[in-house]
């Protein structure tokens, strides 16, 4: 699969676990090289460990892919080999955003007193100072903003980190969610962001591997499969290594489950006529935006009750999740009559026109009891509705809800400090 030959520049970077190099012919691009190096507490311990720069490399490819795929502005463009992936070319800001649902590890030995297994909900976050000199201090948000970084043109103000705070629990909860298919807890991660050199926009960069996080299958600590195996070794022997680096191919095989749907759903979209298409078209093109599968159907329940029920039936009866919305307006009969027939849920949609639709909607809203159906007007949040839906059991659409939700978060974000910037 990876065929390209690339033309690989100077070095602009070495780390613990990876080098970064300019592309020649592809500016404002890198290629992120991972080393087969293991290291911990900031390299006091640190060994060769054959394979790994594939394993991570393979991790940290799926879960950008998740990320991305979800919706997350992320740095990384596509694995480019075994060992290696392209990215944006980012001026990384020196800070570990770390993000805690379990308390464990170092949050124990500063908290005394609190237990190991201590639920944070919501999520706790905490920075640190990208410092191997100092043990990596941890850092307030006065100390980030008083340290006014300058990025890519970019200073590091309030508004910014805002953002990746914001952004860090996003993208834990996404994981988290995910991993959660596997049972396995995702206990706490860390996360660095950059700034786009191009753009001047914050993303997440830098990897997301098996260094990255503690994974603890059924929740259980002793089952653990993170970097906390090699941390805890008494002595490394090649016995030692080998179960360390069984983790962490268990780890690397497990997460392209990740990208995989746990439950398949659709939307079948009724509607009384083919002049109701355009609003039809609009619901199918949302629910694509989430990939959920959406069927566009015409019948009408005042003039071919018969005909409407059997569409009904054929939905029913494969057992695939259905949500069914209902396009009539006028006097819509059609979203009461599925209502009043189905297990599945049922949401109407009219289409409102000038002339009487202020008085045709209650047709949707006055219901006789028993029936269950929603009325949303918007064809795009009605898509939204049967997705939120289908997140329930479905990860994936879940993910996308939820980048989603912090992405329009930025953006108000955004627009407010560009308006201060130029009323001030």
């Amino acid at each position: 699969t990876f065929t390209s030959v690339l033309k690989i520049g100077q070095k602009l970077n070495e780390g613990k676990t990876k080098q970064i190099f300019e592309l020649v012919d592809q500016p404002g691009l890198v290629l992120v090289q991972s080393k087969d190096q293991i290291t911990a507490g900031n390299a006091v311990r640190k060994d060769q460990m054959e394979g790994k720069a594939a394993i991570a490399n393979k991790t940290t490819s799926c879960v950008f892919k998740l990320l991305q795929e979800s919706g997350i502005k992320t740095a990384f463009v596509k694995q480019q080999s075994d060992t290696a992936f392209i990215a944006a070319h980012c001026e990384m800001i020196p800070i570990e955003w770390v993000c805690r649902r379990v308390a464990t590890g170092s949050f124990l030995k500063r908290n005394p007193g609190v237990k190991e297994g201590y639920r944070f909900s919501p999520l706790k976050m905490e920075m640190f100072f990208k410092d191997d000199a100092n043990n990596d201090p941890q850092w307030s948000e006065e100390q980030i903003l008083e340290a006014k970084f300058s990025l890519a043109g970019l200073t590091i103000g309030k508004c910014e980190v805002d953002i990746m705070n914001r952004s860090t629990v996003a993208i834990f909860e996404i994981l988290e969610k995910s991993w959660a298919t596997q049972n396995c807890t995702l206990v706490d991660m860390k996360i660095e962001f950059g700034v786009n050199v191009k753009t001047q926009e914050i993303v997440l960069a830098d990897v997301i591997d098996n260094d990255s996080w503690r994974l603890w299958p059924a929740g259980d600590r002793s089952q653990q499969k993170d970097k906390q195996v090699y941390r805890d070794l008494k002595e490394v022997t090649p016995e030692a290594m080998q179960m360390v680096k069984r983790n962490f191919e268990w780890v690397s095989e497990r997460v392209k489950l990740l990208l995989e749907s746990q439950s398949r759903g659709r939307v079948v979209v009724l509607m009384g006529s083919t002049s109701d298409m355009a609003h039809c078209e609009k619901i199918k093109k949302a629910c694509t935006s989430y990939g959920i599968p959406c069927i566009l159907r015409v019948t009408s329940a005042h003039k071919g009750p018969d005909e409407t029920l059997r569409i009904k039936a054929e939905y029913e009866g494969d057992g695939v999740p259905t949500v069914f919305v209902a396009v009539a307006g006028r006097s819509n009969g059609l979203g009461p009559v599925m209502s009043g027939n189905t297990a599945y849920p049922v949401i109407n949609c009219p289409p409102l026109t000038p002339d009487w639709g202020a008085q045709d909607v209650w047709s949707s809203l006055r219901m006789p009891s028993g029936l269950g159906c929603s009325t949303i007007l918007s064809p795009d949040a009605a898509a939204q509705f049967a997705a939120q839906i289908f997140g329930l059991t479905d990860h994936l659409v879940w993910c996308k809800l939820r980048a989603s939700m912090l992405n329009t978060w930025v953006s108000l974000k955004v627009a407010d400090k560009k308006l201060q910037a130029c009323s001030v």
